[in-house]
Parts: C-alpha cells; sequence; structure tokens
C-alpha cells in the first residue's frame, strides 16, 4: 500500500475574465486543483496531465514544484499548453470556453500510487479518453479509484456522448463526487436523489452531490439513508475550483481515515456508516468553503483547515 495519490486529467491556464477588469491567467484544471489541494493537506500527490513546452507549460510546472505535486513524466509533450477561459459573473459563478488538446502519456509504475482520482472532460475527450478508461482499469486491481464527471458543455457535446463513459466510469469508481448542475445536465428533469441511488446500486461505495450554498448529499452503499451535509457560510471571492477543494479534501480525509489507497481500503469503505466518514465530508466542506472565500483556486492548508474545526465543534 502507497498513499500517493494519481490525479489524471487536465492542467491548464485560466484566463480569466471579469466584466469591468483586465483579464488575468492563473494555473488550474480540475485535476491539477485536485492535486495541489491534497498536497496542501499534506496528502502527497502526482499529476499525469498534457501541457507544452512553452512559457504556460513552465508556469504550470513551476506551480506543482511549490505545491510539492510530482509531475509523471510525459505531461510535458503536448504541441501547446491548454487554455479555459473563465467568464465571472457578478455573483462569481464562472463558465468555461477552452481552447486545448488531450492525450494520456504513457504512464508506467502504476504501483506507486495508492489512489487515482480523475474526471472533468479527460474522462471522456477523445483521443485520451481511451487512456483514461486503460490507466483506471489497470490501477483498480490494487489501487482505490475516485471520479468527478465535471461537466464542461462546451467540450463534451451533448449528454448522450458522453453518457456510456460516465457511467462506465462511476461503476469502476469507489467514490464518486457530482455537482446538482452536472446531474442537470446529464439527467434532466430528473431528481437527484433518483440520480444518486441509480450511481451507488451501479458500484461506487460512496456517491456524493454537492448543491452549492445548499452543501451536499451523500449516499453510502451501506446504508439505506441519505445523509444531508450542511455548507459553512462564508463571503464568496469566487467559485473556481470550488468542486475541485472540496474533492482533495473529501479524498484525504477518506485517505487518513484508511478509506482510500488500496482494495482493503476499498473493503472497509463498503462497510462504512455515516460516522466513520463524516470526518472526511467535514474536511471536504472546510476546504471548499476556505477556497470560495478567496480569489482563484486556492488550496487551503490542513493548518487552516485545523482552525476551522477548532472554532466549531460540530466538524469534528
Amino acid at each position: 500500500m502507497t498513499d500517493r495519490t494519481l490525479c489524471l486529467g487536465e492542467a491548464l491556464v485560466d484566463v480569466v475574465l471579469r466584466e469591468g477588469a483586465d483579464p488575468t491567467e492563473h494555473v488550474g484544471g480540475s485535476l491539477f486543483n485536485v492535486a495541489c489541494g491534497l498536497s496542501a493537506l499534506g496528502d502527497p500527490a502526482s499529476i499525469l496531465s498534457w501541457w507544452g513546452r512553452d512559457v504556460r507549460g513552465a508556469r504550470i510546472a513551476e506551480t506543482a514544484a511549490r505545491a510539492g505535486v510530482d509531475v509523471v513524466p510525459g505531461t510535458d509533450a503536448a504541441p501547446n499548453t491548454p487554455l479555459a477561459y473563465a467568464q465571472l459573473d457578478a455573483e462569481g459563478r464562472a463558465t468555461y470556453e477552452f481552447d486545448l488538446t488531450w492525450e494520456v502519456p504513457e504512464v508506467r509504475e502504476l504501483e506507486r500510487y495508492g489512489h487515482l482520482h480523475t474526471g472533468s472532460f479527460a474522462a471522456t475527450l477523445a483521443p485520451g479518453a481511451d487512456g483514461v478508461r486503460d490507466v483506471v482499469g489497470r490501477i483498480r486491481e490494487h489501487a482505490t479509484v475516485s471520479y468527478d464527471p465535471n461537466i464542461r458543455p462546451a467540450l463534451m457535446g451533448a449528454p448522450s456522448d458522453v453518457l456510456p463513459r460516465v457511467t462506465e466510469l462511476i461503476g469502476l469508481a469507489d467514490v464518486v463526487k457530482a455537482s446538482d448542475e452536472d446531474i442537470a445536465w446529464l439527467h434532466p428533469d430528473e431528481p437527484v436523489e433518483d440520480v444518486m441511488r441509480r450511481w451507488i446500486a451501479a458500484g461506487p461505495a460512496l456517491v456524493i452531490v454537492t448543491r452549492g450554498p445548499w452543501g451536499a448529499y451523500a449516499l453510502l452503499s451501506g446504508n439505506r439513508d441519505m445523509l444531508h451535509v450542511d455548507q459553512l457560510t462564508v463571503e464568496i471571492g469566487d467559485t473556481v475550483g470550488a468542486g475541485d477543494s472540496f474533492m482533495a479534501g473529501l479524498v484525504s480525509g477518506l485517505l487518513d481515515a484508511g478509506y482510500l489507497g488500496s482494495r482493503y481500503a476499498a473493503r472497509r469503505l463498503r462497510a462504512a456508516q455515516w460516522s466513520d466518514v463524516q470526518p472526511a465530508l467535514h474536511r471536504a466542506v472546510i476546504t471548499s468553503a476556505l477556497t470560495v472565500s478567496r480569489a482563484g483556486a486556492y488550496a487551503p492548508s490542513r493548518a487552516e483547515v485545523e482552525a476551522v474545526r477548532a472554532k466549531d465543534p460540530t466538524l469534528r
């Protein structure tokens, strides 16, 4: 067993567009954000991605080094570094357009990793999507897997184009996290609760759906009841990276509790009850709240998380 997590998917440069302000550029990407979030929380993380050997690619590599995130060889072989144009509305919510390609470099020594996190458009965008599916199939023989569909309509086309692959990866994952907006796009006019129950029946041990200011819903395979987890009330900087921060906090908490990191840990998670996983859910809520209280995809530290816990005994 190893405690290192492999984050497989996009790392890119966000070009943030806000009315009345000059564009700004920030290193981001869903899987890169999760890797940095894990590292900030003290959990070793690697990124397997696809960026170029250009000025923006060098910025990503430098950011990874400062964050303590290991970069898997081959990641910098793309012809150009991907760009995501994030348009922020008056309330700080982001919508995206993209300029990128996606492939999965050859990866060896998967035994280095006890957990794999993947998702977003990397799991559905050709030609790299098939590479993601291959890595998931290989690594889950010894490791655990988490998956976040993190829907990006600008890259995914219609729901019918990606639903078969999304459904397949849900069935291969031990933990699935999505937003209510993801579910509304994938399964329009279907209640969130019904979709969650169908997903948990497909194979994951834990399914979580975040609902913005209304917190999150969670289902365990070993418990028939759905849990509602309240969000923390904070003054919003913007929501960039909020879901990724929630994911990092969740994976970190589950790793620390021994519910991710090996197939033995996966069996423990399948037998877990709410009291067992609630500390990890609270860590996810705290990390997400700390991120949205700042501008950009901020990755809070373990010390910041513990400071919030110390002020509120109900979060322990």
